[in-house]
């Protein structure tokens, strides 16, 4: 598929569609959340939920970034890159070249300069739309999964002093939650 710009070139950047996301394994991850989790459900949504979202990051890596690293975008001073959080997640940043420098605002900088050629102008765009979005359904994946990881981990502590009592034996599950919430 061959879009256009608004300037009538054709586009060098080319947006994920809805058959990218197809090919991601789809589960019932959005549609399961308001359901009755039983046994190790609330762990199994939790995996489907971090492999989706290791999923996704895959697919900005081969699909997005490697577009954007691609001519003529590599001849930019600004550029579409990666960045690993310390949570263990990736997102896509603007960067300079020499990495002293990150954020949209480069990226708005980089669309105000007369030097930026125009017939790129419509590309950037769509690659920040396209950022902005992916940035969101991997954070959102990332949080879900996360949430859910400790829901199942408080459900097992939950199981293990409801059978102390009725069984009246030490059945143990140790606390992988960092924090107890409320």
């Amino acid at each position: 598929m061959t879009a256009s710009s608004s300037t009538g070139q054709p586009a060098r950047f080319l947006p994920l569609e809805q058959a990218d996301f197809q090919r991601l394994e789809h589960s019932g991850y959005l549609k399961g959340l308001l359901q009755p989790f039983k046994g190790k459900g609330l762990e199994v949504w939790a995996n489907q939920c971090t492999a989706l979202r290791d999923d996704l990051i895959g697919l900005a890596q081969r699909r997005v970034l490697q577009q954007a690293r691609a001519y003529p975008f590599s001849l930019l001073d600004v550029q579409l890159a990666q960045q690993t959080t310390g949570a263990g997640t990736t997102f896509l940043r603007w960067r300079n070249h020499d990495r002293s420098s990150m954020g949209v605002a480069l990226w708005k900088s980089l669309l105000e300069r007369p030097a930026t050629p125009a017939s790129l102008i419509d590309d950037l765009y769509a690659m920040e739309l396209q950022r902005i979005a992916l940035n969101m359904q991997i954070s959102l994946l990332h949080t879900l999964g996360r949430q859910a990881q400790e829901c199942a981990s408080k459900a097992a502590q939950a199981e293990a002093a409801y059978l102390r009592r009725v069984h009246g034996h030490a059945a143990s599950v140790p606390s992988t939650t960092p924090k107890e919430s409320p």
